[in-house]
């Protein structure tokens, strides 16, 4: 089959983004519904978040060196495969009950996604050579249209029953059949992908480095790549955290219940699609580090507005964030990346392991909330809202060097 052009193959790529998207925002609603479920404290049920970002510290080095060798169409298809197979064992899973063997599922999945964050980042930016943040923004705003519709698909299918359930294990068992068929579509998505034949941009990759000829032989050896990594660390860290805890944050602060809270949040990361759409347009005309900053500013001050006000005005600057969220992750990673050619894949898992940040720092949010009170905690992704302006403003640039 011939192989398809650049465009299509950018356009194939946001079932990719919006499936990522659609599987890891379902985490807020396994969240209370776990809690409830195993009698957990705000720690143990943000262990959660721990489990599936942590796969991303795990293999996203080794995902980076596969990628490498194999391709970013294959990477792209194993990815599907493996995050189905996850979405299967959630069936057993929910059968036994049990809370750590929902975690271990938890983990294979978030394995096969981070697989598809590692192969798809770096896939737009390569077909995109010039317009990498503003096309990578724009595919990225349908992972936010799975992460607006995630928390809706989750309300109707795994919080809608709660009340109905006689035992602990019948309402474990409600997230059976909506995991089996994401695993169906993922599957279907995967065969869907192989038989496109979708390019390989490796020698893409390859033209960069014969054309920068800097001498680095190390992926570690550029500073804006390991300054954004970081980045994505905390950028990743505050989002996830304050997608965790929103249900239960609206229910303490606000008296809302959850499957209200769960449309809520729909929300928030609708804000995120929204975001990115116009910061996708927006980036073509201003700089994409200035909209980096100028977002972590206003990031920082709903944060602390939600803080110091509480009650509907905290409710309603907590969604609000969603909305300068949108750009950060596209824009971090393409600043990041930005001429690394033969390096790409190997910076992209380097990024994928920095995803752990959204596995670290929700805990630690947690933590403060059980010594504290559930709206003070929202100070610990305040804080990662303060790196990434520094990034947007100094770390970003590319004459930065770890190497003289």
């Amino acid at each position: 089959m011939k192989t398809t052009s650049s465009s299509f193959a950018l356009a194939t790529l946001t079932a990719l983004f919006f499936f990522m998207g659609f599987i890891t925002v379902l985490n807020d609603i396994l969240i209370p519904h776990l809690k409830v479920i195993f009698e957990l404290n705000y720690f143990e049920a943000a262990l959660i978040q721990f489990c599936f970002f942590g796969a991303y510290f795990i293999t996203g080095g080794l995902f980076g060196k596969l990628i490498s060798k194999i391709g970013y169409p294959l990477g792209v298809v194993c990815g599907f495969m493996l995050t189905a197979f996850g979405c299967i064992l959630f069936y057993p899973a929910a059968s036994t009950a049990s809370y750590p063997i929902f975690l271990g599922a938890l983990f294979i999945l978030a394995s096969g996604v981070v697989l598809l964050q590692t192969a798809g980042n770096p896939f737009v930016t390569l077909l995109s050579p010039g317009k990498e943040a503003s096309s990578l923004t724009l595919v990225q705003a349908f992972n936010s249209l799975g992460t607006t519709l995630g928390p809706l698909f989750g309300a109707a299918f795994i919080l809608s029953g709660t009340a109905e359930y006689v035992s602990k294990a019948e309402e474990a068992q409600s997230v059976q059949i909506p995991y089996l068929i994401i695993a169906g579509v993922l599957i279907l998505l995967g065969i869907v992908i192989y038989l496109l034949k979708l390019p390989d941009v490796r020698a893409t990759a390859e033209e960069i480095s014969q054309k920068n000829k800097d001498g680095k032989e190390s992926v570690f050896e550029y500073a804006h790549l390991v300054l954004g990594a970081a980045g994505i660390f905390f950028y990743v860290g505050a989002e996830v955290s304050i997608g965790s805890f929103l249900i239960l944050t609206f229910k303490d602060i606000a008296d809302i219940d959850e499957i209200t809270g769960a449309k809520y949040i729909a929300f928030y990361w609708g804000g995120a699609m929204v975001g990115r759409f116009i910061g996708g347009a927006i980036m073509r005309k201003i700089a994409p580090n200035k909209c980096l900053a100028f977002n972590a500013i206003m990031s920082i001050l709903l944060t602390i507005i939600a803080i110091l006000a509480g009650g509907n005005i905290a409710v309603i600057a907590l969604v609000a964030i969603g909305l300068f969220n949108s750009i950060m992750f596209p824009t971090i990673f393409s600043l990041a990346t930005s001429n690394l050619g033969k390096f790409t894949s190997q910076a992209s898992g380097v990024i994928c392991m920095a995803i752990v940040g959204g596995a670290l720092i929700p805990p630690i949010q947690g933590l403060v909330a059980d010594y504290s009170s559930l709206i003070l905690s929202y100070i610990v992704p305040m804080l990662c809202y303060f790196y990434i302006l520094f990034f947007a403003l100094m770390g970003y640039k590319r004459k930065n060097s770890l190497a003289s």
